[in-house]
């Protein structure tokens, strides 16, 4: 029997459909543009004639019940604790994917973002602090301190070549560390009764997950309807759902089962069987069906789950996130309140400062070195770019504040992050040179 010799399976028809939007979406700054045109709809929209129409379609109740059991809550209220889980497990999983291969598990290579995420937290909460401890805005303590990694290598990549990679590395690692450090505010700072009935069941989804993956369950819809459980646990336990979603981003396994060595003795033994003209037909298909789940194994179910859920989370969660609540109302006397003024003088100073500062301290000590080709002014451009807070800092305002006081606290973190961008690629213009 002869067998051809194939470099890649024939492309079916839906690949070349497919082809421009996922090239699209494996551009660095698609998912920045497609956050940015959909703020600026939500704002458009805020301040516009439809407003009361707009404001209305976000706050319509949506309900889903089982028997006498409901879930009825707003439309944004679905956004904010149904589908940014989703995007936090996503952030486990990066979380996770750094602290095991990436470069976070080198410890010469993990001081200095570490250090520049400290500086970018701890400066920020301060600024606030100074002029908000106390007062009525004091609970949006938090809102200055993350970094939106989206907008943040959007505009980096829009300058190509012109600025180092170790840049974009940099502000990624310490993007992560942000994201970690937020986690932990909201579980620790925005939790305030807890159902320990609820709060157990969550932990038994969680034990459930554990005990899957020890097994060796493979199954993903298992998984996900463990996960429901979590979530919908965590929900009523009190603490906010996103939680459960990182934390279940933290266990899924971030090596493959059947690693490189193993999967290639048993491609060769497959290989070597099916070509054996003895091989019945049922053998065959059996060692196809092996064959199948191996080549799905030999892939971590991290990496599988992440490139499979990044799309949705930067081209649809994130958006959708915007849409329901960028929509703010601007008006003069909203632009100079106090709180307002705090979170983007926070995020515009602060986070610049902060980052800038502690990378200075860290490298000037001997604990840290600079990336290869970035220089202090390319890190001091970078470090204004970690003042877009956008998509963390709006959640965590949603957390904290409400009312005309969270109004105040998006305006804030809308103008702190575009003059913090402004600023940014003006610095990093002006210091680079054109590739």
């Amino acid at each position: 029997m002869s067998y051809s010799r194939l470099s890649q399976l024939p492309e079916r028809p839906i690949q070349r459909l497919q082809r421009p939007l996922l090239a699209f979406t494996h551009i660095e700054s698609a998912s920045g543009i497609v956050l940015l045109v959909c703020t600026t709809i939500a704002l458009i929209a805020a301040n516009s004639p439809i407003a009361d129409a707009y404001a209305a379609f976000w706050n319509q109740e949506f309900s889903f019940s089982v028997g006498g059991f409901e879930l009825a809550y707003p439309l944004w209220y679905w956004v904010n604790d149904g589908l940014m889980p989703i995007f936090f497990f996503v952030i486990g999983l990066e979380i996770k994917r750094e602290l095991v291969t990436g470069e976070l598990s080198d410890p010469k290579k993990v001081v200095l973002p570490v250090a520049a995420a400290i500086g970018g937290v701890v400066v920020p909460v301060a600024i606030y602090l100074a002029f908000q401890g106390g007062g009525e805005g004091e609970r949006g303590w938090a809102v200055p301190m993350a970094t939106d990694i989206a907008f943040v290598v959007g505009c980096l990549s829009l300058l190509g070549r012109r600025v180092p990679h170790g840049v974009t590395v940099l502000m990624l690692s310490l993007a992560i560390v942000d994201d970690l450090a937020a986690v932990l505010v909201i579980a620790l700072f925005y939790t305030t009764t807890i159902k320990m009935t609820w709060l157990a069941g969550a932990a038994g989804g969680l034990v459930v997950v554990a005990s899957m993956n020890r097994l060796g369950v493979r199954r993903i819809g298992m998984y996900v309807i463990a996960g429901a459980v979590v979530w919908l646990c965590t929900l009523k336990s009190g603490i906010h759902p996103t939680i459960a979603g990182v934390v279940l981003g933290l266990m899924t396994p971030a090596l493959p089962w059947l690693g490189g060595p193993k999967f290639m003795g048993f491609l060769r033994h497959t290989d070597e069987t099916l070509r054996n003209e003895e091989t019945s037909l049922a053998k065959a298909e059996l060692m196809v069906a092996d064959l199948a789940f191996a080549s799905r194994e030999a892939v971590s179910p991290l990496s599988r789950i992440e490139r499979s859920l990044h799309p949705w989370s930067a081209f649809a969660i994130m958006p959708v996130f915007a849409l329901a609540n960028a929509g703010v109302p601007v008006a003069v006397e909203s632009i100079g309140t106090p709180v307002g003024l705090a979170i983007a003088g926070s995020l515009f100073f602060g986070k610049s400062v902060g980052i800038f500062g502690a990378s200075w301290i860290t490298v000037k000590l001997g604990w840290a070195t600079r990336p290869a080709g970035v220089t202090w002014p390319i890190l001091g451009g970078a470090a204004f770019l970690g003042g877009i807070g956008f998509t963390m800092a709006l959640f965590i305002a949603s957390l904290g504040l409400s009312g005309a006081l969270l109004v105040s606290a998006k305006i804030g973190v809308i103008i702190g992050s575009f003059c913090s961008a402004v600023v940014g690629m003006l610095i990093l213009i002006s210091v680079t040179k054109k590739a």
